[in-house]
């Protein structure tokens, strides 16, 4: 079994969490590799529905290693959300990991996103306001906040105070939103910090040995094609490249290593989010309200 990217080929809300968990007992890893709690994997076991934004639909499989890629953005509270949702129905999160070079998503970057949404007014893009953008503008920007600079409180504290000084002004002046404290930061994120420190580590290292060792890899893309950001319906994407070569960039391992891409459609067509859809049907026509209601959009 090669080692394969898993896409959805359309707008998102393709059913990549189902079909993730149907195949995934064939790989010895599931790797996210974009995108965060933006992402929405609805999976059922043993009848109970659970919905991952964040940790791999891999989770289930106990002897799976199940990654969280350097291209992905993080959200510490949701993660530790769902290790705790796991863990309370005895699923194991012990062969979770997640890499050291994702980004952290601060809160500040929730209400960035929210407010220029807000700004935006008839034109907005349709984000999910979870700071997913904002989060991505501060990685190109150079002033992001990996999960590893969480693991030491000094390191955290400078480059806090570094991505502080611009994103207050901004906040204030522009938004007039309340400003943010390196300590009131600082109080929130280092205790989670501990708690995943467990789980965060070199994943493009451990990725490259597995291959080494002839396991094979799944990459589990969220989002879509037609919403990835270079080659989707621009403006109106996500803000990371969710199509199959981000899984590439966004895990760390060699091209030579992925030679299968297993797309993934419905047989009719969604939209997350804004922009354009020109076959779209009103929920009020006969066809647009059987298909949301059989097909609970």
């Amino acid at each position: 079994m090669p080692s394969t990217v898993l896409v959805g080929a359309q707008w998102g809300d393709e059913g990549k969490g189902k079909i993730c968990d149907l195949v995934a007992g064939d790989f010895d890893a599931v790797v996210r590799y974009s995108g965060g709690n933006n992402a929405g994997h609805t999976i059922v076991v043993n009848g109970k529905k659970y919905g991952l934004h964040q940790v791999p639909s891999g989770i289930m499989y106990s002897d799976h290693v199940s990654v969280i890629g350097n291209g992905c953005v993080v959200n510490p509270k949701v993660v530790l959300e769902e290790i705790d949702m796991f863990e309370a129905d005895d699923i194991t999160t012990k062969n979770l990991k997640i890499s050291g070079n994702a980004h952290v998503i601060m809160p500040y970057h929730i209400d960035l996103d929210g407010a220029f949404e807000q700004k935006l007014g008839k034109k907005n893009i349709g984000t999910t306001k979870r700071g997913i953008g904002p989060c991505y503008q501060d990685k190109m920007a150079r002033i992001g906040l990996r999960m590893q600079d969480m693991l030491d409180e000094a390191l955290f504290r400078d480059k806090l105070e570094t991505a502080l000084a611009r994103v207050n002004p901004e906040l204030e002046l522009i938004y007039n939103l309340p400003i943010y404290t390196v300590d009131q930061i600082c109080d929130e994120y280092l205790p989670m910090a501990e708690r995943l420190r467990p789980y965060i580590t070199e994943t493009s290292l451990l990725l490259n040995n597995m291959i080494d060792e002839g396991k094979n890899l799944l990459f589990e893309g969220a989002q879509a094609t037609l919403l990835d950001i270079d080659h989707g319906t621009y403006p109106y994407v996500t803000s990371s490249n969710c199509t199959a070569g981000g899984a590439i960039t966004g895990s760390g391992v060699g091209m030579k290593n992925v030679d299968r891409v297993l797309g993934v459609m419905k047989a009719y067509i969604t939209r997350v989010g804004s922009g354009p859809m020109p076959t779209e049907l009103s929920y009020e026509s006969e066809a647009g309200h059987t298909l949301t209601e059989e097909g609970y959009e």
